[in-house]
């Protein structure tokens, strides 16, 4: 039986860990080609590419930084130049408060380039990456575009302002792209993640505030974190063309919390 994504190419950003590097593997799993992308943990990236591999799937590393343009209009032309188009994107790579370089801070002890760093990564990066991905699925009149926001984007947190800013603007960006491509072939739209185990950022959140795992299990619903194939399934289903009448939605993976 054909995969979802049979004889598709995708393109994942901050696929070195977690979330990314599920949705990779399953992309690929599906049978899609698969561009592997992440800025500093070149390492993770190439590790993510040979799982793929050895599950006998087909993928290629790139190190893009999503807050400079040049990189991603670099690693779009790569993704066409390599596989000949990009049929569906999951713009997933993100930073958000980890207790460590990122502190959870009130808004009014929050440094200036903690701020900007976030939303130059969070926002402005999925800016970029939108353009030149958008760009490339008009050439061939196709595509579809998932967008990486969180359950912040939708529900605030105390110490979470720039995060929490940097999501609920991505919901916007991704439903205001999806009305300019809609009568274009090309469809955008976001995935809301709750907590999620495995991820770098809960894994350092952890480690600097040691109850913070089982205070977040406790307010699910669920009463347990979600897993990164979790988030995957979802940005699987969106990139393929099982759900060809949806775009401009905001899907909300959280176990419960916000309803």
């Amino acid at each position: 039986m054909a995969g979802l994504l049979e004889n598709k190419v995708a393109l994942v950003t901050g696929a070195a860990t977690g979330i990314g590097r599920a949705t990779a593997r399953l992309l690929a799993r599906e049978g899609a080609k698969v561009v592997v992308s992440t800025g500093s943990n070149v390492a993770g990236g190439e590790e993510t590419v040979q799982l793929i591999r050895d599950d006998g799937g087909e993928a290629v590393f790139v190190k893009c930084d999503v807050t400079s343009a040049a990189d991603i209009q670099a690693m779009v032309n790569t993704t066409a130049k390599v596989y000949g188009s990009l049929h569906c994107a999951f713009n997933n790579a993100g930073i958000g408060p980890d207790g460590g370089k990122y502190p959870v801070v009130p808004i009014v002890d929050c440094p200036e380039e903690i701020w900007d760093r976030t939303i130059d990564v969070n926002l402005k990066g999925i800016f970029l990456c939108m353009k030149y991905e958008i760009r490339q699925m008009l050439k061939q009149g196709y595509g579809a575009v998932v967008n990486n926001s969180s359950l912040g984007g939708i529900k605030a947190l105390p110490g979470f302002a720039a995060y929490d800013a940097s999501k609920s603007g991505l919901i916007g960006l991704t439903k205001a792209a999806a009305l300019e491509v809609a009568g274009k072939g090309i469809r955008v739209n976001v995935i809301c993640p709750g907590p999620t185990d495995g991820t770098r950022l809960m894994e350092n959140l952890s480690s600097c505030r040691p109850q913070e795992k089982a205070n977040m299990i406790s307010s699910i619903p669920m009463q347990r974190l979600a897993q990164p194939e979790e988030m995957a399934q979802a940005a699987l289903w969106l990139c393929s063309d099982a759900s060809s009448f949806i775009t401009g939605a905001t899907i909300v993976i959280d176990g419960g919390i916000s309803a």
